[in-house]
Formats: structure tokens, sequence, C-alpha cells
């Protein structure tokens, strides 16, 4: 082991940063490789600047993250850096890139990522690499190396990858492959992993959570996972993308049975409507979209509800729209998160007719936003004058902690500010219990009553 330490050192290997774009199955991706890369002897991190070659981790879910992603391999390689173009971009037009882009010194597919080390091996011998598997099939299990941020206190596991669904919008089957779980001994494993590592809440991820097992134990099997998992001593389990058709009686019950599983359901639902639904390719959907969110608040009254909408689908009218408007109205989800219908090219939605002009469209998203900012901030003040579990994340520049209760995750929704205590950086990383005496309707404000 010594004597090949000593040979990665006598190679002087590149310094490689990584440029991360995209989903949290991303950026756990964009981890593996680079503790695949430590394991290597590389030098990692994501100081671009010092860096000698670049992996851009990229998305191509819709337009908006494909023109993120090329304004960053474009900076790049602009800066005279080696440029190698990872993820679902280097997945969808793996021909394309290189033929368009000669700068790029070598892609990695979605199931490629880990090959990463003898990628940039051979980059660095000269070679142009394109290592883009046709069909993804490789999902990374608790033996893989990963570099979870230090500084961070909440990391993402991956339950599985890829789908088998075939939503008439989405490009995700055809950029990650068939759907593939993990033994539910793999994630336990790794959940204990990060949890020696430090990490106080675990997020569960995949393209369709709740369909977890499907592939390998001939039925979802999420709620065996959950009571599993909730034997590992975590603090928080949150879960991601519970479709409605999986959300079962056992998965709710594992919810409410277990001590550590964070009521919040994201349920990614797109839209209300049942011709809309149709022509999603969702038909299912429409029926279950009014019980399944009255048997959880009946179940489980303390839920916090999110879900992601769809507007300016081919053939949406006012009609549509309306019902959509109604539906938010009645059942006040915590958060929503609204998106503007994305044509792509793969997809059976690419050549719908009637499509909706982009004006009426974006009018759409801001009336849905406008709407959900004023029942948000009902919802959130509605903790003024109560106190709640926090897990500090960090200190702002105004010297204020901030940190999250259970009803917002990360990234995507508020967080919880306080600003009344002494030696702030004792409190990063630890769990508090906080006063909220203010709310909008984005964020909790409080004040640190004690640790917990």
């Amino acid at each position: 082991m010594k004597q090949n330490n000593q040979t990665i050192k006598d190679k002087k290997l590149s310094k490689v940063a990584f440029s991360h774009v995209g989903c949290e199955k991303n950026l756990v991706d964009t981890e593996h490789m680079q503790g695949l890369l430590d394991r290597e002897g590389y030098q990692v991190g994501n100081n671009i600047e010092d860096a000698n070659v670049v992996v851009v981790n990229t998305c191509s879910f819709i337009e908006t993250a494909r023109e993120e992603s090329i304004r960053r391999i474009l900076e790049f390689t602009d800066q005279g850096k080696e440029v190698i173009v990872a993820g679902c971009m280097a997945q969808h037009f793996k021909e394309e890139l290189l033929k368009e882009m000669p700068e790029i010194k070598g892609l990695v597919g979605t199931g490629d990522y880990q090959k990463i080390a003898k990628v940039i091996n051979r980059v660095e011998q000269g070679e142009i690499v394109n290592e883009v598997s046709k069909i993804p099939e490789f999902i990374a299990d608790e033996k893989i190396p990963r570099l979870v941020d230090k500084n961070k206190f909440v990391a993402y596991l991956r339950i599985a990858e890829g789908c088998d669904y075939n939503c008439a919008f989405c490009i995700i089957p055809k950029l990650r492959g068939p759907q593939r779980s993990r033994t539910i001994e793999s994630i336990v494993s790794e959940a204990k992993n990060l949890v020696a590592q430090g990490i106080q809440e675990i997020i569960l991820i995949s393209q369709i959570t709740t369909n977890y097992g499907q592939d390998i134990y001939g039925k979802p099997s999420l709620a065996i996972l959950l009571k599993e998992l909730s034997k590992v001593s975590v603090p928080w389990i949150r879960i991601h993308y519970a479709y409605p058709t999986g959300l079962s009686d056992e998965v709710i019950n594992a919810f409410k049975e277990s001590n550590n599983i964070v009521p919040y359901f994201d349920l990614p639902l797109q839209h209300s409507h049942s011709d809309v639904l149709k022509s999603m390719n969702r038909p299912w959907q429409a029926s279950l979209n009014e019980s399944i969110l009255s048997q959880i608040r009946e179940q489980i009254p303390t839920a916090v509800l999110r879900t992601s909408l769809i507007v300016g689908f081919p053939g949406e009218n006012q009609k549509h729209f309306q019902h959509l408007l109604d539906f938010l109205h009645r059942h006040k989800f915590d958060h929503v998160g609204v998106f503007i219908f994305s044509p792509e090219e793969g997809t059976s939605a690419f050549d719908l007719p009637n499509r909706v002009p982009s004006e009426v469209a974006e009018a759409r998203k801001d009336n849905i936003i406008s709407i959900q900012q004023t029942i948000s901030k009902n919802k959130n003040q509605l903790y003024v004058g109560t106190k709640v579990k926090v897990l500090v994340e960090k200190i702002s520049e105004n010297n204020e902690l901030i940190g999250r209760s259970y009803h917002f995750a990360p990234e995507i929704d508020g967080n919880v500010i306080l600003s009344n205590t002494d030696n702030k950086s004792n409190y990063v990383g630890i769990f508090v219990e906080a006063y909220i005496y203010f709310a909008d309707e984005y964020d909790l404000y409080g004040e640190v009553i004690n640790t917990l």
C-alpha cells in the first residue's frame, strides 16, 4: 500500500475541480466521482482556479439547465482548463457535444461515473474520451467511495436509480435508464456510514421513491426499507419524490410508527385536471390526488405537504388551469414548486399540438406563485408563538444562525433564522429548541431556547 501511494505521488496527478449542475441525484454522482479520485491520489475540490482538470457534471432535464451547463463548459474551456463533461448532457448528446465543442476532452455518462479515474488518466495522456454507455446500468453502493461535504450536516441517500414510467414530458428514463434499486442491506449500511461522518439528516432519493424495490423484490418495498432505516441512529430521515401510487397504508404507517422519519411528503403531482394528466401519460393520478391528500392529513395531522406542478402543458386551457387553482386553494400545500412546460426532444409531449404561448404560461406560473406565497405565509404564521426543533446549519453573513425545522427541506424550502445567541459557532451542526416570534412567506424567525 505504501509503495502504491509513493507511485501516485511520483505521477504528479492533476488537480481536479468539480462544477455541479442539476438535481440531488447528480450531486450524489459528483460526490462518488470525488471519492474515487481522492482514493487514487488526485487533489480534489471545487477551486476551479487552481485545477488543471474541471469535471462539469451536467443536467439535461430542461432547456434552462442545459443552457447553464453549456455556459459553464465554455467558461472553463475559455480558461484553458481540461474539461470533462459528465452526467445527463453527456448521456443525452454524446455525439453532438464532441463534434460541436472540440474543446471538451472527455464525456462520462450517467452510468459510467465509476470510471472517472480511468477517464482522467486517459485525458492526461492526450486522448479524447467518450465513456458513455448506451443504456445506463450502474448504480453505486456503499462500497463506492464518496466525499460528502464536511461543512454540511445533511446528505442524500440514493435508494434507486432510473425510472420505468413514461411520463410524456420527462426524458429521465432515456438519460438514466430503467429503475434499478439497491438492496435494503446496502442502503442501511450507507446510512450508518453517513451517521458516522456526522450527518444529522438523511434524505432518501430516487426518481420514484415510492416504487423502491419493485425491480429486485417483486413489489414496492419502501415500507420495509423505512422500518429498517428507522433503527439507524440519525435524528431525521426525509423522503423526496413520493409518487401517490406508492403511498400505501404500509408506507404511511411507517411514517407514523417511526421516531426519525419526518412527516414531510414531497408529492410531484404535476397537475390536477384529468385531461391534462391523461395527456401527461399519468391517467391514474387524477382519481388518487384527493384521496391520498385526505388520507395523509387524517392519519398524520402534523404532515407537511409539498408538490411540484407544470403549467403550460400542450392543450392546457383556462378551464384546466382554473381547476388547478381551485385545487391549490382547496388543499393549501405548505410548499409548491411550479415549472413551465419545456418541450424535450425524445419525449412524447414534444410533438403534441396546441402549444400554450410562452407569455400565457409565464402568467400562469406567476399566478400560482402569488397564490402560494399567501398560503405559505399563512401556514408559516401558525408557528409564531410556538417552539420548534431546529437543525442549525451555518452562520449567515449577518451573523445569524441559519437552520431548518422538519417543515423545510434544504435548498427548496425556507429556513429558520435565529439571532439571539453568543458563541454561534458552538451551535452549528446541532439541534436546538427555538421560539418562533415572526414568519413571512418563506422563513421563520426565532430565538434559541436551549440545545437538544
